[in-house]
């Protein structure tokens, strides 16, 4: 199983912009597709955005459309989250996570492997 492990988290201001990314090691690595979810404390995970491993077709949450963009370097085994136009309530715990299953946009269920997180905080 990959081991995912992100970065690029970090303290911007309203407004500010951020690249996350998260790498992928391990001895083959063929998802289905990558995903990144959020999670604030006390709350459930929520979906933000995934994209096929192969076709690059991407799907968003209501909530971040228009302002984050998911892409990949399949070479590099490694996804990135742009997030622009940050907002004080994108301030939580980011995760990435690789699908080995259908259903891959907006479920968690088809996700195996997890990162550990990177932290955002946005300051209005």
């Amino acid at each position: 199983q990959a081991q995912l492990v992100e970065s690029g988290g970090g303290l911007v201001q309203a407004g500010d912009s951020l690249r996350l990314s998260c790498a992928a090691s391990g001895r083959t690595f063929s998802p289905y597709a990558m995903g990144w979810f959020r999670q604030a404390p006390g709350k459930e995970r929520e979906f933000v955005a995934a994209i096929s491993w192969g076709s690059g077709s991407t799907c968003y949450a209501d909530s971040v459309k228009g302002r984050f963009t998911i892409s990949r370097d399949n070479a590099k085994n490694t996804v990135y989250l742009q997030m622009n136009n940050l907002k004080p309530e994108d301030s939580v715990l980011y995760y990435c996570a690789a699908a080995y299953g259908s259903n891959w946009c907006s479920n968690s269920g088809p996700y195996r492997s997890w990162g550990p997180g990177t932290q955002v905080t946005v300051s209005s």
